[in-house]
């Protein structure tokens, strides 16, 4: 018999093996930090959005721009301001564009235009017209989104109610009361030549364009809000990427060696022993393997939260300790690994989630 024979057939199964056991590793490890930064994200994701409605930003967003476009700036300047750090200061908390809810019916007439500029004649038209669709919030219009479709019949119904002369006699009122919204009404009529479907249609098409243009610029400061929570949340729980990825690699590592000890007798029993403080190693080996490396990681955040096996939750203040991982220089590579991931948002990472399990979309 070829004494090489036996080798050259074992061997290419200990290599097959030796490489599914490292794929697995490296599986893994991928699919423990991606569900840290999915989790992650879906914190800052879910503190945004209590920040936006808490504030109802995206309603005083749609009535600042309407405010803008329908009646002009005032006195104080442009409701919707062009800073980013103006729309933070000025908008969610010193002035509110909204106009006050009413919980009456739209009424069957709509109102006339005022002969002089009054500073909101215009947007209180509007919200006559749409307001059925309102509920009230504290005082305020709640509404954040206005449907093309319902502008453009709002519109309409505003210049029907102007008396005789139609849509040109319109234009003339918003010329005459110095409304911003004469420029694009008029560009409108003249595209529909005199056809009024067309130019209810333009009206929508126009001011859908519009609410897109509006959309991608809240998304823009919003992205800013997102890299501020991003910030927050990374130093509140102290989340070391880096760190994170170790740990998970010890965690495998130690239950790699357990498995071995499981299967090799009372020697490899003793070696346990010495591994784990204290003479019987199964409280270490129970305690390694119910922790996970995400709660580890947790108990870095400046409040934890313990669990024991009985009895009830206690809560935990780690100032000290949390404080002194945040001053280390060697944490903070792994802290911004951690804020350039939550800055990638949560879709993504359940995307990556998907591909990585395996998991199909429902169509």
């Amino acid at each position: 018999m070829d004494p090489c024979s036996t080798a050259c057939v074992v061997a290419p199964h200990t290599l097959w093996v030796y490489e599914y056991a490292v794929l697995s590793l490296y599986v893994d490890l991928a699919l423990g930090l991606v569900v840290a930064f999915l989790l992650l994200s879906l914190l800052v994701s879910g503190l945004n959005e209590a920040f936006v409605r808490v504030l109802a930003i995206r309603s005083k967003f749609l009535w600042a721009y309407l405010r803008d476009t329908l009646d002009g700036a005032d006195e104080k300047g442009s409701w919707l301001p062009a800073k980013i750090i103006d729309v933070f200061k000025s908008l969610p908390f010193v002035r509110d564009p909204r106009p006050a809810h009413s919980d009456l019916p739209s009424p069957a007439k709509p109102g006339k235009l005022p002969e002089t500029k009054t500073g909101d004649s215009m947007m209180n038209l509007l919200y006559e017209r749409v307001r059925e669709i309102d509920h009230g919030k504290r005082g305020r219009t709640s509404i954040a989104t206005l449907p093309p479709a319902r502008f453009s019949v709002a519109v309409m119904e505003m210049a029907a109610a102007q008396g005789d002369g139609g849509i040109e006699h319109f234009l003339r009122r918003l010329q005459q009361i110095d409304s911003p919204l004469h420029g694009p009404l008029k560009g409108v009529w003249e595209s529909a030549q005199g056809d009024l479907d067309r130019f209810r249609q333009g009206v929508e098409t126009w001011f859908d364009g519009e609410m897109q243009r509006l959309s991608l610029l809240y998304k823009r400061y919003v992205k800013w809000v997102v890299a501020v929570l991003g910030v927050v949340v990374t130093l509140l729980f102290s989340m070391d990427g880096l760190e994170y990825a170790k740990t998970l690699l010890r965690d495998n590592a130690f239950r790699a060696s357990v498995t071995a000890v499981a299967g090799s007798g009372a020697d490899a029993y003793e070696e346990l022993k010495t591994r784990c403080t204290g003479g019987d190693p199964m409280p270490c080996v129970t305690e390694t393997l119910s922790r996970p490396a995400l709660v580890k990681m947790m108990d870095g955040a400046l409040v934890s939260i313990t669990i024991p096996a009985q009895g009830d939750p206690s809560v935990h203040w780690n100032g000290g300790a949390w404080w002194d991982r945040i001053s280390t220089p060697s944490h903070w590579p792994g802290f911004l690994l951690t804020y350039v991931a939550l800055l990638f948002g949560a879709p993504f990472w359940w995307d990556v989630f998907r591909r990585v399990t395996g998991i199909k979309p429902r169509r």
